[in-house]
């Protein structure tokens, strides 16, 4: 897959960010000379080692140093430097994976090591710039650049093409799709500052691929992760299909105290839907990667907020302990619901994130910031623990990520499929719309004594109605509120019957 536009401008974002950090640790970088990834004997505890040991020294950031002539691609010159797939590692070999490089420059100047983890040695994996194809020819020079990120690569959709499934570039960004499915969201290793004037982005610096073996259909990648504030290792494992799954181990050694963290990070773009357009004029329903972030609360409780395009930043933050699970999900998945040939929408990916052990207290934080345009990831969702992570500390976290259709397992309730919201008709309020779908839902008829279970922090709610909805086998819920003279209201809504809610908690922010 080529990049686009917008996987460019997300990665310059955080490049500015870690580049600035890296020019004010030169100084640093006399100083001390930290421990560095090098070639060598690696067991599944290396990583952690490295990182633990370089939380110990002042941070050091990789070279950014490029030659002139690529010293400033624009867009279109980093597009048409391309891999040469007959060069990917471990092709022809017979292995289940491929993997493809990605070059320096533009938006991408860190050199980052990669290495090719055999039989218990760890051996850098070497740059030439015969690896690449070149559009200007002008634009390969016999430097010894390295890379800034790579593709992993598998039959996902036939057994006789290597699909691209997950790419590392940027930061510690990087993303993956299941069978069938386009790029869409995104996520990262560590969230630092999210959503305040001064985010840190963290970067995976170095890389170790473990060959697999003949026939298996997994892949083990491990990560340094490294930034002014913390150093850390990953371990992923990868498994592509009709869900790809990673299981992922992440252990953090901060080097300064950090009260914002953000573990599990997801990073998306919502630019409308039929609950938020009052700002947007445009041919189509919606416009998103993700339409709501889902929440399995450590009680049990199952929550749906639908995102939204604010005016000004707003972060939501859901105060839970041991957390069951939370995801940016794309639950509409018809073309007609987003009538757009060229960016498919309806195939984005939904990505749960599922905590192993646990967790204890902290928050499901949600960040969600304006955008004028669908270029923009906009949208922020992760976990932070309660306590800051306190510097020499050491944190692990477990989790599984689920790249899906939907989410990875029943929860025997209906749930919210469709959030319309309008004026109503003296324009004072705003006309709410909720549909719920599945469940128990499909077997109740047109007589269920059904009710809204509804609320909202400030503000009226009137005009109350709760009617089958037989084109989906459902029902729907219509209200109106009013807010009077607030400036925002938390608005929630759960389907019930005689017996107790049918349905999860639909939660909503209302801003002016």
């Amino acid at each position: 897959m080529a990049l686009s536009r917008r996987e460019l401008v997300q990665a310059g974002a955080a490049a500015s960010v870690v580049m600035a950090a890296g020019a004010a640790g030169s100084a640093a970088r006399a100083a001390a000379a930290a421990p560095v990834a090098a070639p060598g004997p690696f067991d599944g505890a290396s990583v952690r080692r490295l990182a633990q040991a370089m939380a110990g020294h002042p941070y050091a950031a990789p070279d950014e140093k490029l030659p002139g002539p690529v010293d400033a691609l624009s867009f279109d010159q980093y597009r048409g430097i391309r891999f040469r797939k007959e060069s990917a590692l471990w092709r022809g070999q017979g292995l289940g994976f491929q993997v493809e490089f990605l070059p320096r420059g533009f938006l991408y100047r860190p050199r980052i090591d990669i290495f090719e983890v055999r039989d218990g040695q760890a051996a850098r994996l070497g740059y030439d710039p015969g690896l690449f194809d070149y559009e200007d020819p002008h634009l390969r020079v016999p430097d010894n650049l390295g890379f800034a990120g790579f593709r992993l690569h598998y039959p996902l959709n036939r057994p006789d093409y290597f699909d691209e499934v997950c790419v590392f570039l940027g930061a510690s960004y990087f993303r993956a799709v299941a069978r069938g499915q386009d790029y869409g969201l995104s996520a990262r290793g560590f969230a630092n500052g999210t959503g305040e004037q001064k985010e840190e982005f963290a970067l995976f610096r170095a890389f170790w691929l473990e060959r697999p073996a003949p026939g298996t259909s997994a892949i083990v990648v491990h990560a340094l992760l490294d930034s002014p504030s913390v150093a850390g290792a990953y371990r992923f494992t990868i498994r592509p299909g009709d869900e790809t799954v990673f299981d992922v181990e992440s252990v953090l050694y901060p080097r300064r105290a950090i009260a914002s963290s953000g573990v599990a990070p997801l990073t998306g773009m919502f630019f409308f839907d039929a609950n938020d357009r009052q700002h947007v004029d445009d041919a189509r329903p919606a416009a998103h990667d993700s339409e709501g972030l889902s929440m399995w609360t450590g009680k049990g409780d199952q929550l749906w907020r639908p995102l939204a395009n604010p005016i000004d930043l707003q972060v939501s933050a859901f105060s839970d302990t041991t957390p069951k699970g939370y995801g940016l999900m794309q639950r509409k998945r018809a073309f007609a619901d987003f009538q757009d040939l060229a960016l498919n929408y309806e195939k984005r990916p939904s990505l749960w994130i599922e905590p192993i052990g646990d967790w204890g207290e902290g928050a499901v934080v949600l960040v969600e910031l304006p955008t004028p345009n669908e270029v923009n990831d906009n949208i922020v969702a992760f976990w932070r623990p309660r306590a800051p992570l306190a510097a020499g500390g050491e944190y692990s976290h477990t989790y599984r990520m689920h790249w899906c259709w939907d989410n990875p397992w029943s929860s025997g309730l209906a749930r919210t499929a469709q959030t319309r919201i309008g004026a109503t008709g003296d324009g004072k309020g705003r006309f709410v719309m909720l549909d719920f779908a599945g469940g128990a839902l499909k077997s109740l008829g047109a007589d269920a004594r059904l009710h809204a279970d509804l609320g909202a922090s400030t503000g009226a709610i009137r005009n109350v109605v709760v009617v089958q909805n037989p084109s989906i086998q459902g029902w729907r819920i219509t209200f109106e509120f009013h807010p009077g003279s607030a400036r925002l209201a938390e608005l929630h809504c759960t389907l019930a019957g005689e017996g107790g809610p049918l349905s999860e908690q639909w939660v909503y922010r209302w801003t002016p």
